[in-house]
């Protein structure tokens, strides 16, 4: 993970990651698909790499997505002219649901065991999923209609450091996070193998 994130970094350092106006963001969907590409071919492909991710710390997985209350910095962003409504909004509000929502779910799996198994939980990642793939959508959307007219609001900010972590590294980890505590919820519900 440390490698991956000197890789975004020094790619986005580079500038690596910015497009033309009125082009989508293709370095970005890279950035964002190339790591999840990986995550799932050596799930499918590794039995070690599928057994160190259902041996996690359920409760930890969990409570590294109450990080996305920082989405509460697009709602920022967005009230000082530096991204466009379109994204900043459902985005934002999108993490910061699921930022907010990420305590109670760790005191659920604390409280019941069994809890790891159940509808709520499920809902709740998938519903983390679905955010983040609305923000990619919206944000590939929002660079793809630019004009690159002088004063436009667009969504180029993303693909600059500091902002440029968030859809190469963040995204692709936290659906990582989502999928093995999906993965774990599954195992949990079907209950012990006699």
């Amino acid at each position: 993970m440390a490698a991956w994130f000197v890789l975004v970094v020094s790619l986005g350092i580079s500038g690596a990651f910015v497009g033309r106006p009125g082009q989508p963001p293709v370095a970005i969907a890279i950035g964002v698909g190339a790591p999840l590409l990986m995550f799932f071919a050596w799930l499918r492909f590794s039995p070690s790499f599928r057994a160190f991710i259902l041996s996690l710390d359920l409760r930890l997985i969990t409570a590294m997505q109450a990080w996305r209350w920082a989405g509460l910095g697009f709602l920022s962003l967005y009230a000082h002219n530096v991204l466009p409504a379109m994204f900043a909004l459902p985005a934002g509000l999108g993490d910061m649901a699921v930022g907010f929502a990420a305590p109670w779910m760790i005191l659920a799996l604390v409280r019941r065991s069994d809890f790891a198994g159940s509808r709520a939980f499920v809902r709740w990642n998938l519903f983390g999923m679905l955010d983040l793939a609305v923000a990619i959508v919206l944000g590939t959307l929002s660079a793809t209609l630019s004009s690159g007219a002088a004063g436009e609001i667009t969504t180029a900010p993303m693909a600059t450091l500091p902002l440029l972590v968030i859809p190469a590294f963040l995204v692709p980890l936290f659906l990582m996070l989502h999928t093995a505590a999906l993965m774990q919820s599954r195992l949990i519900a079907r209950g012990p193998r006699v």
